[in-house]
């Protein structure tokens, strides 16, 4: 041993020692994970963001200290768990945040473990080619050719753009008021023309607007549907847009980010009819999947578009070791170093297979409209609609728009529901989103409760 070299080197994740490094702290994690559920009490921590960020930094103490603290793993897991909102919890529904599965969570556990890149085969033999099978079978559930696996649906709705703009030599995007933020954002950082916005009464593209616009805009065009808007998850009329697409020589992408999930169920996938139309479709599986994050693809009818995607880096892929059979995969995402996103996803596919995610599907779109039942028959609340997928908006009645909003907050702040908020209609509404199929219909009853509450608890 040299000189100035430690005595006893960290452990290592993987490698022969790597398991048996791995359990006694997994069980460390376990323990913190539990006693940190157990500290916060309920959905989100209490007292809000300045309550929350003294604990932290009281946790924290020193980021970077001369000498290492061998209980940092469990005092810092534990400082999460307590401060983190669970999405877990029935209680917590306000955004597309879903709780994960147990054996997804597991199968990420072993990529992080590993550590393999996915911008080399060198780097990634398995995790390569386990890629490839399953995305083309992701992309043929949605009747399209082959999909790429990105972080989300907003790196998706990027690329929709970017390939878009490479098989067209330009193009201008024509989406609803009711299509995702990150589709204009993603025109601004292509450089391409400002996007088109047509109306979206109701929370849906108005395909008559639509037709106007078509008719009198030059091409090329990309016409940007949504399948499950953020807001209140409603699908656009797919068959309808996909149709106009093609009289009007229009490109076509679906944001089908939260509703994709959809293609799970025999009960649900007809509501995603006209999505085997698009040139491209966004799918996120950590919404209506049950992943952790990411676990995000772009789906694509046309394969031979990615290669816009291609680049040469002669330490990943030369040639001469391309025409020697290793798969280039720099082509496969813009981003250079990646991690085997894939395996959670094809671990959760052949676990539960189609029907057992399809059950998740059903189970958690039948509690959201047993909510919004439950709020139908209230005297006390306004229902917005009867839900597409599994978001419900609702309102206190008679109550104003500020009223609403510190309804909201005053939960957020007790630590009692994490509920979020939807303008639709020039009103603004609770929204919640069940993703947890673990959800009770007494859960449901008691968020109603706490909201009526809470307003009653303002003043005046």
């Amino acid at each position: 041993m040299s000189a100035g070299e430690p005595t006893s080197l960290p452990p290592l994740a993987s490698g022969p020692t790597g398991p048996a490094a791995l359990r006694p702290l997994l069980d460390t994690v376990l323990d913190a994970l539990a006693a940190g559920h157990d500290e916060r009490g309920g959905p989100l921590p209490a007292g809000g963001p300045d309550a929350v960020a003294t604990r932290v930094a009281d946790a924290l103490g020193d980021v970077l200290p001369d000498t290492g603290d061998p209980d940092a793993l469990r005092t810092l897991v534990h400082a999460l768990a307590a401060g983190s909102a669970d999405p877990a919890d029935p209680l917590c529904t306000a955004h597309l945040h879903c709780p994960p599965l147990a054996v997804a969570t597991a199968a990420d556990l072993a990529a992080s473990a590993l550590n393999p890149s996915l911008d080399s085969w060198d780097q990634a033999p398995a995790a390569s080619a386990l890629e490839a099978v399953v995305t083309r079978t992701l992309a043929r559930t949605a009747g399209l050719a082959d999909a790429l696996v990105t972080t989300g649906g907003t790196e998706s709705n990027q690329l929709a753009l970017l390939l878009a703009r490479e098989a067209h030599g330009g193009v201008r995007l024509v989406c609803g008021t009711n299509a995702h933020h990150s589709l204009p954002r993603a025109a601004w950082l292509l450089g391409l023309p400002d996007p088109v916005v047509v109306p979206a009464p109701r929370g849906t593209l108005d395909p008559a607007a639509l037709h106007e616009a078509l008719t009198a805009l030059p091409g090329p065009l990309l016409v940007a549907a949504t399948a499950g808007t953020t807001d209140a998850g409603l699908i656009d009329p797919l068959p309808e847009i996909a149709g106009l697409c093609t009289a009007h020589g229009a490109r076509l992408h679906i944001d089908a980010a939260y509703g994709g999930g959809l293609l799970f169920s025999d009960r649900h996938r007809d509501r995603l009819a006209g999505l085997e139309a698009a040139h491209t479709v966004t799918l996120d599986l950590h919404k209506l999947g049950w992943q952790p994050v990411a676990a995000g693809l772009l789906a694509v009818a046309r394969p031979h578009e990615l290669t816009a995607l291609h680049q040469r880096a002669d330490y990943l892929n030369a040639d001469d070791d391309t025409d020697a059979g290793l798969p280039d995969l720099l082509g496969r995402s813009p981003r250079t170093s990646r991690r085997p996103d894939i395996l959670k996803i094809a671990v959760t596919l052949k676990a539960l297979g189609r029907s057992g995610l399809g059950a998740l599907t059903d189970q958690v779109c039948a509690r959201a409209r047993e909510f919004a039942t439950l709020i139908r028959e209230h005297p006390g609340f306004e229902l917005y609609d009867r839900p597409v997928i599994s978001t419900v908006l609702f309102r206190p009645a008679e109550a104003d728009d500020d009223t609403v909003a510190t309804v909201r907050r005053r939960l957020l702040h007790e630590g009692r529901a994490v509920l979020g908020r939807a303008r639709l209609d020039g009103r603004l509404w609770l929204k919640a989103t069940v993703l947890n199929p673990h959800t009770r219909p007494d859960d449901l009853t008691h968020l109603l409760k706490l909201v009526e509450l809470a307003e009653r608890s303002l003043p005046g």
